[in-house]
């Protein structure tokens, strides 16, 4: 996996600059740490810091090609999972290759089909090539957004980069954020809205889309969408479908010139990939490590509730034991988990998760000096149905999104400064906007109807919240995640199945749960979803909070946007006015105190400027 980025401007010579593109580059240090490459012309300055994962030699970038007299240059960061065929498609077209490296077949792909190329494409990706010879840039990410992209167009200046922090060393580029940018710190995040990147001069460009670039054109187009087909299938065929779908993913993902891991809470999705991929390496005479994550004294301070009703450490070791790999256990210290919440800051350019981050953080930190390349079981819960909002009646019928239910809690954050009743406004707004991009059949049902809307909201908002998280944890430590589940071929074939399948038993991913039954331990298919793990331990609410008062005592800046006496209540009575977490399934106070300690960190560290 890379990180790359790039200035493009047709109004002027732009090569006196290489010092800005440098300066950008060096920023993504963290995502390749192996190499880098520029490329250097008069309308565009192209960098890439290379993490090496597949022929070393032969995947050098930028990399250059060319065709009918035409000069082809690549910058990507990403992983084709079904390089084999696309190569011997476009050899058979009469294409010739130089290496083994995925790189180059997405380049000569854009070459013989050019915007259409995405089509095509089966990976995890973002990517810009331009066209030396017509001046033109086409930049896209893949079908669900699991590698970042995001550019800025400042008059004649197209700016892009794989992270933030590579865009806001370009002088072009202010740290401004503006009354919409607000809305959604306060009233949406961690998740965000397509598009939005907080910053007003910075533009995330979602999942499934491309750009085109040229002197006379910017044209931004989505690729692929959900589309709502009539389900033909018996249970049967369909249990048999998605265990030869979510097989054949798993063991594309498996290629890689150097180790590769599993991540293993000893959850159903884990552990699935796990058991597929320990089996997969066996046959080439390899044993998997595998990795769980735990915090100190988790299991003395631990007590069951409906959002986490199990701990992870007796089923991950089944599930080694089972499945047959080298397991390791990552204890996280509570005081380094605090003190991780700037640094995970950092490595998202924004406050996300709270400690649901910086976990992640220190985890994947010990996780890289094992293997370079790790696989990961995010994604199975928005696809096959998981979360609570899919089945308790409590979430079903919100009409707001689900996983974040309390929007009055959030309006009361906000500071006297901003209109609560805007935004209402503006989060509804976005709410019935994704709403009404929704396709189903005229014979859906209202429970189907709701349903697909369910199924469409977590895709396009909550998944790739998730997935932002897994690649900035990660990246910033040089790991490359891999996520099977992600796979847009399985997320098709899902939207079309009724929910009462994917239900099975009464269970959530009962579906899932069939297709694997006799390949995973009897113990881990009847589990109750149990969501990544946080810290019990209230060392860390205290910790949290002593970091909150210092924030309020100190006056900070983050009371421009903030409620302060709002918060001054909550940290005086430690009792979080919900009944439910704040967002997803594991914000509750600690991580609330975790997310007010990250923005203010932002906004003094990130020089923040709000309009």
């Amino acid at each position: 996996m890379c990180g790359f980025s790039g200035w493009i401007c047709f109004s002027s010579d732009i090569t006196e600059f290489q010092d800005v593109i440098t300066k950008m580059t060096d920023a993504l240090s963290h995502r390749g740490p192996d190499e880098e490459g520029y490329y250097v012309t008069k309308h565009a300055l192209l960098g890439h810091k290379r993490l090496t994962i597949i022929d070393p030699e032969g995947g050098k970038q930028p990399m250059i090609k060319f065709h009918d007299q035409q000069k082809f240059i690549i910058v990507y960061n990403g992983e084709l999972y079904n390089t084999p065929e696309l190569r011997a498609k476009l050899q058979s077209s009469g294409y010739h290759f130089s290496s083994y490296s995925d790189t180059e077949v997405v380049l000569t792909s854009y070459i013989q089909w050019k915007e259409e190329c995405v089509k095509y494409l089966n990976g995890i990706f973002a990517f810009a090539i331009f066209n030396e010879s017509t001046n033109e840039l086409f930049v896209a990410r893949d079908h669900l957004g699991v590698k970042p992209l995001f550019f800025s167009l400042k008059n004649d200046n197209f700016i892009f980069a794989s992270e933030i922090k590579a865009l806001l060393k370009h002088p072009l580029i202010s740290t401004k954020v503006n009354k919409e940018g607000i809305f959604e710190l306060i009233g949406l995040c961690p998740a965000r809205s397509p598009f939005s990147a907080i910053f007003k001069d910075i533009i995330e460009l979602p999942p499934a889309h491309y750009v085109i670039y040229s002197k006379d054109r910017y044209e931004i187009k989505e690729y692929w969408q959900l589309k709502p087909e009539k389900f033909n299938k018996t249970v049967d065929e369909i249990i048999e479908i998605v265990k030869n779908l979510v097989t054949d993913a798993i063991t594309r993902q498996l290629v890689s010139d150097f180790e590769i891991c599993c991540f293993l809470s000893g959850g159903l999705d884990s552990t699935i990939i796990t058991a597929i991929s320990a089996n997969q390496l066996r046959k080439e005479g390899k044993r998997l490590k595998s990795f769980s994550i735990d915090y100190k004294d988790n299991a003395r301070y631990y007590q069951f509730n409906q959002y986490q009703p199990t701990l992870d450490s007796t089923y991950a070791k089944i599930a080694s034991k089972s499945i047959g790999t080298d397991h390791i256990t990552v204890e996280i210290d509570n005081e380094l988990l605090c003190n991780a919440l700037l640094h995970a800051t950092v490595a998202n350019d924004l406050p996300g998760m709270a400690d649901i981050d910086s976990s992640l953080l220190l985890f994947t930190n010990e996780v890289r000096k094992y293997a370079k390349v790790a696989l990961s079981g995010e994604c199975a819960d928005e696809i096959f149905g998981g979360y609570p909002w899919y089945w308790r009646e409590d979430y079903k019928n919100f009409k707001t999104f689900p996983w974040s239910p309390s929007l009055e809690f959030r309006k009361n954050i906000l500071s006297q400064k901003y209109s609560k009743s805007e935004l209402e406004e503006y989060v509804d707004y976005r709410y019935k906007e994704s709403v009404g991009k929704v396709k189903y059949l005229d014979s859906d049902s209202q429970e189907e109807i709701r349903h697909r809307i369910v199924y469409y909201l977590n895709i396009k908002w909550f998944m790739v919240t998730l997935l932002n998280r897994k690649d900035r944890m990660s990246m910033a430590n040089s790991l490359e995640v891999r996520v099977p589940f992600a796979d847009y071929r399985i997320v098709e074939l899902l939207y079309n199945i009724p929910w009462k399948i994917k239900y099975l038993e009464n269970m959530e991913k009962g579906l899932l749960r069939r297709s694997f039954e006799g390949i995973i331990p009897d113990e881990i298919k009847s589990r109750k979803k149990s969501p990544y793990p946080k810290t019990y331990n209230p060392e860390y609410l205290k910790k949290t909070k002593k970091k909150v008062l210092e924030i309020i005592k100190n006056n900070s800046p983050v009371f421009e946007i903030i409620d302060k006496t709002y918060l001054e209540n909550i940290t005086e009575k430690e009792l979080f006015p919900l009944d439910k977490p704040w967002f997803g399934q594991l914000m509750t106070l600690p991580q609330f105190f975790g997310y007010i300690i990250q923005l203010d960190f932002w906004i003094k560290t990130y020089n923040i400027d709000f309009e």
